[in-house]
């Protein structure tokens, strides 16, 4: 007998869950289904160990940086007991997980979800049915197509390394393939990213992309740029890299060039719902070409970063949708960052479209490196450009690059959404010294 929800939720990570249980709590009768580690990517396999793993190399660069300005010595990462430090955390959140959405009385099933051609859908063996389902299946590393592709290690395969390989290479120059460059080198590794075009990380400010290279570089990270990489072949001496003009042999190879939807192995086509490399193609209630199929999170064809927070904004927005309908969905200011060393973030109007609108816009750009919140730390660079709307006042738009870069872009995602001006900001007695004090010189 086929078992009746009101929904099914496919994807146990942060989205799904978020959705499982706002549903339950509005007194729906929910199936969740995994088919991998339940809580998803982020704690398992992302944002989470790759922030555990940095903090070891934060606490590096602290102490290189007052070298001799107060300390002596600069701390080597161990990286097998900074491994077991992260799968103290890691380790836990499959079995943490079940067990939590059990103990709302959330049912489970584990195991690959395929639509049927009559809508109903299969969990292995199992056929269940629903009103509505919720898809939010996220995305995996993508691998990219060259010969000997069966030579790549991803992402996932980095965060869990018993060892640091001496010799390591990131082929494609986005957040994953900085990021994970920083603590690779932190880490004692000889490490290369190699990126197809000379304009990295192109979503952010070309000016703070190339200051944080040049910082990367200086740190011992070697950026080879306009290399497309042809093939990978085993050698007695190691991996050997090869592309016109370019030859590079590793120990380890790491395709950082993005990540695609979870979307093809779902059986959308027997439910005419579509899909492409960006993810499921939904509307702005976040509905697929099937009214009862949704889509959230990392899986969706969705004008905003893919990010865990975003997920989670969606997934509260879908429970409304599905109990009491409302508006179309949208979005606040939304922040990213790469945390690398230093790290670069942004939110809201780039300094580029500012700038075909100097009328409208004023782009404050500063050097922070010598204010008191970045020297007495010896930051070595602390850069900033902040959008001002001349009529209002108001900032609209900054990137940032500085060791706290991902701390104070929230402090402004907060005065662009709040739309404060710098009368407003200064009515506030914010603790001092700090870098929020610091708010008020950006306008």
């Amino acid at each position: 007998m086929t078992e009746q929800y009101d929904v099914v939720v496919i994807g146990g990570g942060p989205a799904g869950n978020a959705m499982a249980s706002g549903l339950q709590a509005q007194g729906k009768s929910v199936l969740i289904v995994e088919a991998d580690l339940w809580g998803g990517t982020c704690p398992n396999r992302g944002c989470d160990p790759k922030k555990i793993l940095l903090s070891a190399v934060e606490a590096q660069q602290a102490a290189e940086h007052l070298q001799h300005q107060g300390l002596t010595g600069t701390p080597t990462i161990d990286w097998p007991a900074l491994m077991a430090h992260k799968r103290g955390y890691t380790d836990g959140i499959n079995d943490g997980t079940l067990k939590g959405l059990q103990h709302q009385g959330i049912a489970t099933l584990h195991g690959q979800a395929h639509f049927q051609n009559d809508g109903r859908l299969a969990v292995g063996d199992q056929v269940v049915s629903a009103t509505d389902y919720v898809i939010a299946t996220g995305q995996r590393p993508a691998i990219l197509p060259i010969t000997g592709q069966e030579y790549f290690k991803t992402s996932t395969d980095f965060l869990d390394l018993d060892e640091m390989p001496k010799r390591v290479a990131f082929v494609g120059g986005g957040y994953v393939g900085f990021e994970l460059a920083a603590i690779a080198n932190a880490a004692g590794a000889d490490v290369h990213v190699i990126h197809h075009n000379d304009r990295p990380l192109k979503a952010f400010d070309a000016d703070l992309v190339q200051d944080l290279m040049a910082a990367m570089t200086a740190d011992g990270v070697t950026f080879d740029l306009n290399t497309d990489l042809q093939a990978i072949e085993q050698t007695d001496a190691g991996l050997r890299l090869t592309a016109p003009d370019f030859e590079l042999t590793t120990d380890l190879v790491i395709s950082s060039a993005g990540r695609i939807p979870n979307a093809d192995q779902l059986g959308l086509e027997n439910v005419g719902v579509t899909f492409n490399r960006h993810g499921i193609q939904v509307n702005d209630r976040l509905q697929t070409a099937n009214p009862h199929i949704y889509a959230i999170g990392d899986v969706s064809d969705t004008p905003v970063p893919k990010l865990t927070p975003v997920a989670g904004y969606e997934a509260r927005y879908l429970v409304q949708q599905l109990t009491h309908p409302e508006a179309a969905i949208t979005y606040p200011v939304i922040p990213t960052q790469v945390f690398a060393a230093p790290k670069l973030a942004q939110v809201g109007l780039s300094a580029t479209d500012a700038a075909d609108q100097p009328d409208k816009y004023r782009v404050n750009t500063l050097d922070m490196t010598k204010w008191f919140s970045y020297y007495r730390f010896g930051a070595q660079q602390a850069q900033a450009k902040v959008i001002i709307d001349r009529a209002s006042g108001q900032v609209v738009g900054a990137t940032l690059l500085s060791d706290v870069a991902d701390e104070m872009i929230n402090y402004l995602t907060l005065l662009i959404e709040k739309h404060v001006t710098l009368a407003q900001l200064q009515q506030l007695v914010l603790a001092y010294p700090t870098p929020a004090s610091d708010l008020q010189y950006l306008y």
